[in-house]
């Protein structure tokens, strides 16, 4: 089921602004754009003025004075950012949550966006990156220039999200061309953002709202946003399952996050035993001390389906064996240790479904559990206490 379109941008709501760094960022920019995606500002920066006239964007920032790129030499796209960064700063001003994409290799994406994501962090934005790493055809010089851009960049966000370009000739099809193969690249930015809107945005049944997603977010490091849709028999467990799986980013390994947002999207059927068996199969990836938060909104327009967003964070962190949950869940087992994104909805590993809770909790009963088990405390809605 397509995406339902959000409302025109609201002053009133939570601000999300993506601003796309360079050719890689302005092509991710354009796609969400002419997907439709609504309630985002999208923001164009380029040392590529001929790019810039070509751009949709809400605004665009020609980055540097010249106009001629930045020659695949990142320390001229970070001097071109720093030269306009007064510019850059009322572009991303007002935002709540600002997305920086970029393809790391070249000149502007790599040597600008760290630049732009310190100009967020002294505006106080909560910032994700989401970055491409090149082909291995490209290159080692282009591919160790991408690997220091993404660390230099890591430390200047909350969290990030990479991509690897030599993935995606595995997960298209024999024959596809290399425009639909980038596109399937920027279908992991498009959803990410439009799955986020909809979780800040949309009114619902267990609430989830900008403050939730800052808390997860405050476990700084590798990211993962996933997102799936699937209907009939366990619907809500094989969406859990497929938003979890994608081999499209980078060795960011599920088990042990240290924060996790779950909302489910469906209509009036959907179940608290869905919802728990679903949410028993992502509780064997996190930490016992894991800030776990989970929402849902009811939409008739979903029909039998059912859609789960995965926000997961603080991946690349240490894993202490002793801090992970029971992992011997035969319907999680098989994705222990896989990257996570955007997929579709798959085949559920078995059909013994882990559990999560027994019966509902109070708030006082969960935190007593919490501190006698070590596992991780859920949000319990005031409704269920």
């Amino acid at each position: 089921m397509p995406f339902e379109v959000l409302p025109e941008f609201d002053p009133l709501k939570t601000v999300i602004k993506v601003i796309g760094v360079g050719g890689g960022g302005g092509n991710a920019v354009e796609h969400m754009i002419t997907h439709g995606a609504k309630s985002i500002e999208f923001i164009a920066a380029n040392t590529d003025h001929q790019a810039l006239q070509r751009s949709k964007a809400h605004v665009n920032i020609q980055l540097g004075s010249t106009g001629l790129g930045a020659g695949a030499r990142p320390e001229i796209g970070a001097a071109a950012a720093q030269e306009k960064r007064e510019q850059v700063a009322e572009a991303i001003r007002g935002a709540n949550l600002l997305f920086i994409t970029a393809g790391m290799g070249g000149g502007t994406g790599t040597g600008a966006a760290p630049v732009i994501a310190e100009i967020a962090k002294e505006l106080g934005i909560l910032t994700v990156a989401v970055v491409t790493k090149p082909f291995s055809f490209e290159g080692a010089r282009r591919m160790r220039t991408a690997e220091q851009g993404i660390e230099n960049l890591k430390s200047k966000v909350d969290s990030m999200i990479v991509i690897l370009n030599e993935k995606l000739e595995e997960e298209c099809p024999p024959n596809a061309t290399m425009k639909e193969c980038f596109e399937t690249s920027n279908e992991v930015l498009y959803k990410a953002c439009v799955g986020i809107a909809e979780i800040i945005h949309t009114p619902g049944t267990i609430n989830v709202d900008f403050e939730d997603l800052k808390t997860v977010m405050s476990e700084r490091g590798s990211a993962i946003i996933g997102l799936a849709t699937a209907s009939g028999p366990d619907r809500a467990r094989k969406a859990a399952e497929a938003a979890i799986a994608c081999p499209l980013l980078e060795g960011a390994n599920l088990q042990g996050a240290r924060g996790m947002l779950v909302y489910f999207t469906g209509n009036e059927s959907l179940t608290l035993a869905e919802i728990r068996e679903a949410m028993g199969v992502l509780n064997t990836f996190v930490t016992k001390q894991a800030n776990v938060i989970f929402g849902s909104a009811m939409s008739e327009e979903m029909g039998d389906e059912v859609r789960v967003t995965v926000v997961a964070t603080g991946l690349d962190r240490p894993i202490d064996p002793t801090t992970t949950v029971d992992t011997t869940s035969p319907a999680a087992a098989p994705a222990i240790g896989q990257p996570a994104s955007v997929a579709e909805a798959s085949q559920p590993s078995s059909d013994e479904p882990p559990t999560i809770f027994g019966t509902p909790k109070t708030e006082k009963k969960a935190d007593e559990e919490a501190a006698q088990t070590g596992a991780p405390k859920f949000s319990i809605p005031k409704y269920l206490s």
